[in-house]
Order: C-alpha cells, then structure tokens, then sequence
C-alpha cells in the first residue's frame, strides 16, 4: 500500500496569464490534479475520453458545457462525461481547481 501527502498550492500562485496544471496523485485509471488560473487570453478547450469532475475552491469560473455556460463559484463542482466538448471561457484571476479524473490510460498525467 502506498501513501502520500501534500499541500495545494495557494491562489496567489497561480501564473498571470493562462493555467498551471499540478497533478497530485495518479494511478491506473485515474488522476488528480490541482489547476490554476490566471487571465485567460483565449478560452481553454478540452474534450476529454474519460470523465472528469472538478471542484472551485476559490475564484469562479464560466465554463461552457457542450453549448451551456456554467457559472462556477467557491464551493461549486461540475462532473464532465466522456466526449463531452467544454471550454473554460474566463476564470478570475486566482482561481484554484481540484480536478479528478477516472478512466484514464495508465494513470498517464498527461491530459
């Protein structure tokens, strides 16, 4: 059995512009990540063959789901199914993400 441990990287650090990305834990299968985000200049697309859940824990978002605006704040989460196209369209500077992902190749941290 393996164990592990951590902190988060407050908001503060996230870059000025566009996201970092830290993935925290993986295994076969599944992967966490911790995300933030700066002004994004464009927004951040991604469709993903996996699913993906992904908590604010400060900042707030507009995420655009397969055509939907979600308006994420502190507190807010969003589960993404496989193939479902979304974007980040703007984050507030500072925002910090946790996001999990299940079913994905080999615990491969490469999104």
């Amino acid at each position: 059995m393996s164990s592990g441990r951590g902190t988060l990287r407050p908001p503060s650090a996230a870059p000025a512009h566009g996201e970092t990305i830290d993935v925290l834990a993986s295994g076969i299968g599944w992967r966490v990540e911790q995300i933030l985000s700066g002004r994004l200049p464009e927004p951040v697309e991604d469709l993903l063959d996996h699913e993906e859940w992904v908590v604010v824990l400060a900042g707030a978002a507009d995420v655009d789901v397969d055509g939907v605006i979600e308006s994420l704040e502190t507190g807010d989460w969003l589960r993404i199914g496989p193939g479902i196209p979304h974007r980040v369209v703007s984050a507030e500077p500072g925002t910090s993400w946790v996001a999990v992902h299940v079913g994905t190749e080999g615990g491969d941290p490469a999104r």
